[in-house]
């Protein structure tokens, strides 16, 4: 699959790698099972910068975004630039999955469950 270049803020990069360096335990504990290809052989980068933003991971492969919420998520002002963020995201023909950080901390197995389907469902397109 040739790799689509989705263009990128430049002034991100600096804040992304911040973001790897303090990642939350949510992101820490779903990238020990991204990371190396472990799911389905797929190469899940982390802390990814996309057009304005900045995802918590992303398979160019899959055309995959995956994003953790922590608790600042559930304020009104959060949940709106999440929504334009998808949105944005989403017009470029890519898949948003969110997971709640509970989830992964809980219910890993479920987590990555979700994740699997999608890659199935993808690849039986």
């Amino acid at each position: 699959m040739r790799r689509k270049i989705i263009p990128y803020n430049a002034n991100l990069k600096q804040l992304a790698r911040d973001l790897r360096n303090n990642s939350t335990k949510s992101e820490i504990r779903l990238w020990q099972m991204l990371k190396g290809k472990q799911l389905m052989g797929y190469d899940f980068h982390r802390q990814k910068p996309l057009l304005s933003y900045i995802a918590d991971f992303y398979c160019y492969e899959l055309e995959l975004v995956i994003e953790l919420d922590g608790y600042t998520h559930q304020l009104e002002a959060v949940q709106q630039k999440d929504k334009r963020k998808q949105a944005d995201l989403e017009a470029l023909g890519l898949k948003v999955l969110r997971f709640e950080d509970g989830e992964v901390l809980q219910n890993l197995d479920e987590v990555l469950r979700i994740l699997e389907n999608y890659v199935l469902e993808y690849e039986g397109r």
